[in-house]
């Protein structure tokens, strides 16, 4: 074999090996991996209310109509309702995200009486991955636009979140 032909044969098969020892692409989505939990608000934090007909999770001030977030289950009922204020024009989708989860849930809207902005409302599953990552970490952010809100329970609050979601799915 020609000098020429032996270097493109062994050049070919060095890249060939070299493929071949790469890891093939998987189909599962990337995952951010969890960093450290957002910093709770002062004054804010999150509210669970049981009542005959449901229960409700809310994060705000307490007693008061300021609520950045909400949650709503009725019993007999499956999912979740979700609700939160925004200025008007904001895009009808309520984006959450939380540990390394995100989805964002299609919303009606219709005018707010508290802020003269609109109230976004969504169903959503319990189940889902962002729910459930909450439910672990005691956290969620919601995306407006490109402005992050994290909602972050005080210590001893998380378990407002756990009797939620035992309540609710």
């Amino acid at each position: 074999m020609p000098p020429f032909r032996a270097l493109a044969a062994t050049a070919s098969l060095l890249v060939l090996t070299a493929c071949a020892s790469v890891d093939s692409p998987t189909s599962e989505p990337y995952v951010r991996p969890e960093g450290p939990a957002p910093t709770p608000i002062a004054g804010y934090d999150w509210h669970f209310n049981a009542h005959p007909d449901g229960a409700a999770l809310a994060y705000g001030v307490a007693e008061s109509d300021d609520v950045r977030l909400s949650l709503h289950c009725e019993t007999g009922t499956p999912g979740l309702m979700l609700y939160k204020d925004v200025e008007e024009g904001t895009e009808p989708v309520i984006h959450l995200e939380s540990g390394g989860e995100t989805e964002r849930f299609p919303a009606d809207s219709q005018p707010s009486m508290l802020s003269g902005g609109v109230i976004l409302s969504a169903s959503a599953d319990p189940a889902h991955p962002v729910f459930q990552r909450f439910r672990r970490v005691g956290w969620i952010a919601s995306w407006v636009g490109d402005r992050r809100e994290a909602y972050a329970a005080h210590p001893g609050s998380e378990a407002a979140v756990e009797s939620f979601f035992s309540a609710c799915g």
